[in-house]
């Protein structure tokens, strides 16, 4: 219980020193952030459980709560802290980010080495793997069945370049097809456009869910690779990112993260109280235990 006061107050007096000794750098983003009484978080329309619109039309999410605590840390020295919500998409994500339009991303991004080349990341706060969806009455029961056919993936996620990687290692012959979002994904493979839908496990989960026959789709076995999200921020920018970090690291070591995490991936969730039943995995646990940025190579 100790530790736990502790933390937060650790957090304020870190956060006051990096605002008195980095107020004069132009290009950080907390003395833009203090300098304009804004921070720009970006979020999406239709990243369930991360980051979409309500029944209300708000912006809600795991990745959204996760965005709010960080905003919380910095209202303790900008008690007025307007908060503005810029939609983005994987298209466009990392380059609102590069250009300062958006200050942390509130979604769902796997960090990267190649993505690392232009923007940062904070601590992991999701551990996804790479799968397939598919209509359960397509007759495809294994990757090895979708040879030939044309799948569909999001455009600006990593799926298209493991779908590649896939289709050469496995000569499968894949044809692909790009949508906008994730949902415009699902209803290409829900009208027969697509036979597959390629994305990681979550991402294809709440979509599941959320669909109106759920059973009528089906996980592919195969299973590729961990991806490990985090928000993203300003490459380069270390003051920011340990605001940040420690946001996160406090949350996780009250045992509010795992909280969060159960709101959104245990429990009904809005608008239509789905439950995705997606209990934290072992490499979360791993994470939460001890918090990190890397990524394997």
């Amino acid at each position: 219980m100790l530790f736990r006061s502790i933390v937060p107050s650790v957090l304020l007096v870190s956060l006051s020193a990096f605002f008195s000794s980095h107020a004069q750098a132009a290009t950080d983003t907390l003395a833009k952030i203090k300098s304009s009484g804004e921070i720009r978080l970006g979020v999406r329309d239709s990243s369930v459980p991360f980051s979409y619109l309500d029944q209300n039309q708000n912006y809600v999410g795991f990745s959204v709560d996760l965005c709010n605590k960080v905003v919380d840390t910095l209202k303790k020295n900008i008690p007025n802290l307007k908060v503005t919500n810029v939609p983005v998409t994987s298209a466009n994500r990392i380059a609102l980010v590069n250009n300062g339009n958006v200050d942390i991303e509130c979604a769902s991004t796997a960090n990267s080495l190649d993505r690392q080349k232009q923007v940062g990341f904070s601590v992991a706060t999701f551990v996804s793997h790479t799968k397939w969806l598919v209509k359960a009455d397509s007759g495809i029961k294994t990757a090895a069945d979708l040879k030939g056919k044309t799948v569909v993936y999001t455009q600006g996620s990593n799926a298209l370049a493991f779908a590649k990687e896939i289709s050469e290692k496995n000569g499968l012959d894949l044809k692909y097809i790009p949508a906008h979002d994730h949902g415009e994904s699902m209803l290409t493979l829900e009208n027969g456009r697509a036979a597959a839908f390629i994305e990681d496990d979550i991402l294809l989960a709440a979509k599941k869910a959320d669909a109106t026959n759920p059973s009528a789709f089906v996980f592919l076995p195969e299973s590729y690779n961990s991806l490990y999200y985090g928000l993203m921020i300003p490459k380069d920018d270390p003051a920011f990112k340990k605001v940040v970090d420690d946001s996160l690291k406090s949350a996780m070591a009250s045992g509010e993260f795992n909280q969060i995490y159960n709101k959104w991936f245990v429990n009904p969730i809005p608008p239509r109280n789905i439950k995705l039943n997606f209990p934290m995995s072992d490499d979360l646990k791993e994470r939460v235990k001890t918090p990190s940025d890397k990524v394997p190579a």
